[in-house]
């Protein structure tokens, strides 16, 4: 897969530039393609804005792109996705997500150095069922839920 290049010149959802291309963690992710300071707006997650009953009723098949603003609305990123939508999980992410106003945020917790991907803790429920993590940090739970 050829990398895709997400430039905040023609990306308005990304502060960054950024590159999607093949991830040794899970499929696709989002790689930096510049130095990002710590304690910054990355990207926002963005996508179709739909009821948590909509999101129950698509299903969830084995590679989907949904973040729950709240009890009753989902963000579907495979409609009108920023890039974020794949963002890898990490037990040790660079990465957290922050619901401001209605609108997902991904913000810096350190620097992120020209190169590394860029990822973030999925917080899973323990309820759910149980989804395996090939992360490899240092700190992998060997799963995305929460234990």
């Amino acid at each position: 897969m050829k990398a895709i290049t997400l430039d905040p010149k023609t990306h308005p959802a990304v502060v960054y530039r950024m590159e999607i291309r093949q991830s040794g963690i899970h499929g696709r992710g989002v790689y930096a393609a510049q130095s990002i300071p710590a304690n910054r707006k990355v990207i926002e997650y963005t996508g179709e804005r739909i009821s948590a009953i909509a999101c129950e009723k698509r299903g969830h098949g084995d590679c989907t792109y949904y973040f729950s603003l709240d009890r009753y609305w989902v963000l579907d990123g495979s409609v009108g996705g920023s890039g974020a939508e794949y963002i890898n999980h990490s037990c040790g992410p660079n990465l957290i997500s922050r619901i401001m106003k209605g609108h997902i945020l991904y913000m810096s917790l350190r620097k992120i150095r020209k190169g590394e991907e860029l990822t973030v803790d999925y917080h899973f429920s323990k309820n759910e069922e149980t989804t395996p993590c090939h992360c490899g940090s240092k700190n992998c739970r060997s799963t995305i839920n929460l234990k």
